[in-house]
């Protein structure tokens, strides 16, 4: 079963980054608010670079002047069931210790997705 993680991110300002085991990587979304944990509720997610499969248990601090600089600590992690995925949106149902359930990731524009738990 894939894995995911969800990092929070106190890099320039405090983000969360959801990263997903796809392709032999992880595909990476930086959630600005967070992930919703309440059904409707629809957040901004960036897709960003792709990070290596041995991060998802990464925390610690990047160093100033790297990319990414700041405290990074694991906010939530599990396995997922991949639903449906196009290149348009992605239908999964977390397993983790926070996130449970199904979640919808829809494109609406270049890399701006939108993240949201739908309701029943």
């Amino acid at each position: 079963m894939p894995r995911f993680v969800v990092h929070k991110h106190a890099a320039r300002t405090l983000h969360y980054d959801l990263r997903l085991e796809l392709d032999s990587t992880l595909k990476s979304w930086a959630v600005p608010k967070g992930p919703p944990e309440t059904a409707g509720v629809k957040r901004l997610a960036v897709a960003v670079d792709d990070h290596a499969l041995d991060y998802i248990d990464f925390e610690g601090t990047i160093p100033e002047g790297q990319y990414g600089a700041g405290k990074v600590e694991i906010w939530d992690k599990g396995t997922f069931d991949l639903d449906k995925r196009t290149d348009k949106s992605i239908a999964l149902v977390f397993h983790g210790a926070i996130l449970r359930g199904s979640y919808r990731l829809i494109r609406t524009k270049d890399n701006n997705w939108l993240l949201f738990k739908p309701e029943k």
